[in-house]
Order: C-alpha cells, then structure tokens, then sequence
C-alpha cells in the first residue's frame, strides 16, 4: 500500500509556543534571565528540548552539558502538563490527510517527540485516530535520521517502505528519507521553511493543498 509518513512538530503542528513555554519555565525555576521568544526562537523550539536548553544557557552564560542533562527531563514533564495551551495544526493538514487516505493511501507519523507526549498531543487535539502509525523518539533503541522509525511507521500503517514518502521540515528529515531510500518532501511554511531549498529535497510545498497531487505523483 501507498503510505505517507509524516513529521509532527513543524510539519503538522506548530507546537513551538508549548515547548518555548516549558523551556521558559526551567530557566525561571534555575533562577536565570534567559528566556526564549515564540517570535525569533520558534525553529530552535522545533529542534527539541536539548536545543532550547542550550540556547537559552548560552544566552545567560551558564551553558554546560550537565545542565542540559539535569534540566530535559524537566522541560519534559513541564511540556506534558501543558502541550496543547498553544499549539495548532497547520492550515489544510487533516484536510490533505483525509484526501490522502480517500486516494487508497496510508498515512502514519513519525516523530523525534516522545512517544507518549506525541500520542497525548495527537489526542488532546482531537486527530490521533486519523493515523495508522505513530513511532517516537523512544520507540525503538534509534530515532530519526536513522531509516529504522520510519520503516516502523511504514509498517505499522499497513504500507510498503518503497511506496512511502516522507513528509517533514528539517535536514533530520531529509537524511531520514535517504537513509529509508523513499521520497523526502519538505514543508515551507514553518519556521525552517527559507532553508529548505538548501536541503535538496524531493518538493517544498507552500501548503497542504498540494501535497495530494504531489504524493500521487511520487507514488504512482
């Protein structure tokens, strides 16, 4: 079966304004000045939690990678209590999953989020049913660019890694695309969209409304 496999955070969802949120509230709980901005910082956001953390302990001087250790998992749990204040689907997404799956196509997720903030996230919102797979950052023992999470979402959505394309927003997901040997298909409407080009992908789409032509063309 045809399958679409896809990125969660600045593919389907803007989730950076949580994320910055949470990371905002571990610099106050450390007691530094540091803070994150939703306007500026959101590609960092869409990076993960070590990003943030990181950006936000350069900025203050206090940058080391026992900090970033001690403090991710809790920017996590901060994230968990509050993933869905400000996070929103992008324009068009579930509407080009369902045209997706009208075409006969799969369509799973997967993502360098943990599982299990990924799976609440997907609920809270209401589309998690919507997607036949959903792998996460602890998964498997390897998460993204390594091909094995994505040949896991294949799978697990019914499909054949070599009908599938992936859907996604970074250069991760690029070398995930090519290290699975399938189609990469960049977004760039999300923060990292002006570098997109730069990564070579397969296609950028400006919108949702064109990746189901596109994935029928991939696919075949």
């Amino acid at each position: 079966m045809r399958t679409v496999i896809f990125d969660l955070d600045g593919t389907l969802a803007d989730t950076s304004g949580d994320l910055i949120a949470a990371a905002n509230q571990c610099f106050d709980r450390m007691g530094f000045d540091a803070r994150l901005d939703p306007a500026t910082d959101a590609g960092t956001a869409l990076r993960g939690g070590r990003a943030m953390l990181t950006l936000g302990l350069e900025r203050s001087g206090q940058y080391s990678a026992e900090l970033v250790d001690r403090w991710y998992p809790e920017l996590l749990s901060a994230y968990a209590d509050a993933l869905d204040v400000h996070t929103v689907l992008y324009p068009g997404a579930m509407a080009a999953v369902e045209a997706l799956k009208s075409h006969g196509m799969a369509v799973g997720i997967c993502t360098n989020k943990p599982e299990g903030l990924a799976e609440a996230l997907m609920t809270r919102l209401g589309v998690r049913g919507a997607f036949g797979s959903l792998i996460g950052a602890d998964t498997l023992p390897t998460r993204k660019p390594d091909a094995a999470p994505y040949i896991a979402a294949v799978e697990q959505a019914g499909g054949r890694v070599a009908q599938s394309c992936l859907i996604g927003d970074t250069k991760t997901d690029r070398d995930t695309a090519r290290a699975a040997g399938v189609a990469c298909v960049l977004v760039g409407f999300g923060p990292s969209g002006g570098d997109m080009a730069a990564l070579e992908p397969d296609a950028i789409i400006q919108h949702f409304d064109e990746l189901p032509p596109l994935a029928l063309r991939l696919l075949g």
